[in-house]
C-alpha cells in the first residue's frame, strides 16, 4: 500500500505539471496554476502516509539531525510521506514560476524546460529562475519608466 502511494503522489500532480508545460497560455492551464488547491490530492496523501508515523516524524523535524532523519527515511511511510511533502512543494513553486513567467512574458520554450527540471531537480530550477525572473524584471520597469526630459 506505501508503495502505491509513493507513486499516487505523483500521478496525482502531474496532470498540472502536463498543463504548465505542454498548454502553457491556455485559459484552463492558467486558471489551474492559479489556484493553490491543486496540492490538496498530494497532502491527502501525505496525510494518510505521515499518520501512522507522527511521532517519529514529529522528532525528525522538532529535533533536526541527520541521524533522525534517517531514521525516518527507513520507514517506508516516513520516505514516502516526506516525498510527497516534497511533490507537494515541487508543484506550488512549478505553479509560482509558471504565473510569473507568464506575467513576465517569458517563453514557453524557455519555461517548458525549467518546469521540467523543477519537477526532477527544483532547487537546481528556481536558482536558474530567480536570475531570469530578476532581469526580465529590470528591462520590464525600464520599458515602464517615462522617458526623461532634458532641460
Amino acid at each position: 500500500m506505501t508503495g502505491f502511494l509513493f507513486e499516487l503522489s505523483f500521478l496525482l500532480a502531474a496532470p498540472v505539471w502536463l498543463l504548465m508545460i505542454f498548454a502553457p497560455g491556455r485559459r484552463l492551464t492558467d486558471r489551474i496554476a492559479a489556484s493553490p488547491l491543486t496540492v490538496l490530492p498530494v497532502l491527502a496523501v501525505y496525510l494518510v502516509l505521515a499518520v501512522p508515523v507522527l511521532p517519529e516524524l514529529w522528532a525528525a523535524v522538532s529535533s533536526p539531525d541527520i541521524d533522525t532523519f534517517r531514521d525516518l527515511t527507513t520507514l517506508a511511510n516516513g520516505a514516502g510521506a516526506l516525498w510527497a511533502q516534497v511533490i507537494a512543494w515541487d508543484l506550488l513553486l512549478g505553479q509560482w514560476m509558471y504565473r510569473e513567467g507568464r506575467r513576465l512574458g517569458l517563453s514557453p520554450w524557455l519555461m517548458g524546460p525549467l518546469l521540467v527540471l523543477t519537477v526532477l531537480l527544483s532547487p537546481f530550477a528556481l536558482l536558474l529562475f530567480l536570475p531570469i525572473r530578476a532581469l526580465r524584471g529590470t528591462r520590464e520597469l525600464a520599458a515602464a519608466r517615462p522617458a526623461r526630459r532634458l532641460p
